[in-house]
């Protein structure tokens, strides 16, 4: 054999050897990308792989309780339930379903902890009154001087804040189905944690009058509100002896030095009773049926994590408007959170019903309800860190990974977004976000 035809013969090798590397690579990388799509798909086909079936849910649900219509608790446990509370067994026996763990807190509450609730008496509108039912402020003509000076104060417009009841009524602004949702009959308390920082003093109570008026008051186990540091004199002992006077427990605790709302937040959740923490803002107002709802959620499956959708109020007239229901949570390539549009991926495995829970990604941090030990299992806040804006998107990872991050347009909690905060970054330097 000469050397040519040799050389011909091995390069004839190597180039059907090429091809089949090639292929056979191709044929690795086609079944990679349809292991990894398969894998991050909610559904493959119409009956396929991961499609839910009639009855199935995204988290575990005892046997007792089930989800009607995807939201409707119906509590099958009732009468049991009455017997063990009742009885000498109350306390060991869950209320619903097998308590069991999961390398964790037991994913039920003991019936001993829950307790009995009757929805909260509707504010009635005080007809006449600026601000009643939500509507707009008007400021005469006379007092636009005044207006602006006092604005400076909280970034928002004080003098229409002062002329608002503590006590005004808000619109319902809920769904016709959200009005009709049926709960368990037995819920775990709750402690509200308030953070503030100089805040106004109709604002700040606006909030507390809110959360005693429309919460079953059996749930509220009490309300602590976390002083940062504040330097206005009417937030010290004036405030102290206000709250002392309020039908719920409510008191204040103080930081030494200024804090920033995390270690704020830690402060307060350290000082917790209840059986859930439900975080709020110090200038934000709780709507008809908000409580509820959080708590239910969380009855069924002790690790998921309850949010509200926000609303929002004027930071110029204080009226009350509303935010889509249609937005979820996420964040952009810098770790800023952001609003985004359901994608309907997300409104198909809610059949196309605004009134079922949203699995949302993250959450915007200042509103939500967790289950106290759940908080301190997953870590609690970083109390390293020193300003606001990244508590939420870490408490959302940790959170993320088990999808049981939720969102609940049948509650709703209106906030004061201050435009000048948000443009001029005040917030995220020098106040924290309460």
């Amino acid at each position: 054999m000469s050397f040519q035809t040799f050389t011909r013969k091995m390069r004839g090798r190597m180039r059907s050897n090429t091809c089949r590397i090639v292929l056979l690579t191709s044929l690795v990388w086609v079944i990679f990308d349809f292991v990894l799509i398969a894998h991050y798909s909610d559904c493959i086909g119409k009956d396929g792989w991961r499609c839910k079936r009639a009855g199935e849910y995204d988290v575990e649900l005892p046997n007792a309780e089930r989800l009607v219509d995807d939201n409707q608790l119906v509590d099958d446990n009732e009468i049991n339930t009455e017997k063990s509370l009742d009885g000498d067994s109350a306390g060991v026996a869950p209320i619903m379903g097998q308590g069991f763990a999961s390398g964790g807190i037991s994913m039920t509450y003991r019936s001993i902890l829950l307790k009995k609730w009757f929805q909260a008496p509707t504010v009635r509108e005080a007809k006449g009154k600026p601000g009643e039912m939500g509507k707009p402020v008007k400021i005469p003509a006379d007092m636009k001087d005044l207006m602006k000076e006092k604005f400076k104060e909280n970034q928002f417009n004080l003098l229409a804040s002062d002329m608002i009841s503590l006590n005004r009524s808000l619109t319902d602004v809920r769904h016709d189905n959200c009005r009709h949702k049926h709960y368990p009959s037995k819920l775990p308390t709750t402690s509200i944690v308030i953070v503030f920082h100089n805040e106004a003093w109709t604002t700040l109570l606006r909030t507390v009058w809110s959360v005693i008026n429309r919460s079953p008051r059996s749930l509220l186990k009490e309300i602590i509100l976390v002083d940062d540091a504040s330097e206005r004199d009417f937030l010290g002992k004036q405030l102290e002896d206000y709250v002392a006077q309020l039908p719920v427990r409510t008191f204040v605790l103080r930081t030494e030095k200024r804090s920033g709302l995390i270690r704020a937040r830690l402060l307060g959740a350290e000082h917790v009773t209840g059986e859930v923490i439900t975080f709020l803002d110090a200038h934000c107002e709780c709507t008809e049926g908000w409580l509820e709802p959080l708590l239910a959620r969380i009855v069924q499956n002790r690790r998921t994590v309850v949010c509200p959708i926000i609303d929002v109020i004027s930071d110029e007239t204080f009226e009350y408007i509303t935010a889509s229901d249609s937005t979820w949570g996420g964040f952009n390539w810098k770790l800023n959170f952001r609003w985004y549009r359901v994608p309907q991926r997300e409104m198909a495995r809610r059949n196309n019903d605004r009134t079922a829970p949203l699995r949302t990604p993250t959450m915007a941090g200042g509103l939500f309800s967790i289950d106290k030990d759940y908080f301190y299992e997953i870590g609690s806040y970083d109390e390293g860190m020193d300003i606001w804006g990244g508590e939420n998107l870490e408490m959302s990872f940790r959170v993320l990974a088990k999808l049981r991050l939720v969102m609940l347009a049948i509650v709703r909690i209106c906030a004061i977004v201050s435009s000048a905060k948000a443009s001029a970054g005040i917030w995220r330097t020098s106040i924290p976000r309460a």
